[in-house]
């Protein structure tokens, strides 16, 4: 694939996973259980703590997709950032399947891809 392709392939990828992440880890980090649970019910039995933990996980995930990369600083924390979401991902794809959620998975399915194209692309700032 040539380079000016995959660099534009990884910008707008990393533009949706980041606009995605962001609202998902911001909504996880700002709201409380009762708000989140109308959302994801999966919160209903989830420790807040880890719910939180997860909103991190989101969020750093969404900035290093962009910040290194952009400024040239570490830039193979691009590929750790989309190797993190991959294993969000299929996180969240077992904790659905474990709760008989089979056909909640459709959105986890398409950022797992996504995040693993993006792992791909990122390559080319290391």
């Amino acid at each position: 694939m040539n380079g000016d392709l995959m660099q534009v392939a990884y910008w707008i990828i990393a533009a949706l996973l980041t606009l995605t992440y962001l609202y998902s880890g911001g909504m996880k980090l700002t709201q409380g259980r009762e708000r989140l649970v109308q959302m994801m019910r999966w919160v209903d039995r989830a420790p807040m703590a880890g719910v939180k933990a997860i909103g991190v996980l989101e969020v750093l995930g969404a900035i290093g997709l962009i910040l290194p990369p952009l400024t040239g600083i570490a830039p193979w924390l691009a590929v750790a950032a989309a190797v993190g979401l991959v294993l969000l991902q299929i996180g969240a794809i077992t904790l659905h399947l474990a709760r008989g959620e089979a056909r909640q998975i459709g959105l986890n399915v398409a950022l797992l891809v996504l995040a693993v194209i993006e792992v791909w692309l990122a390559t080319m700032w290391v």
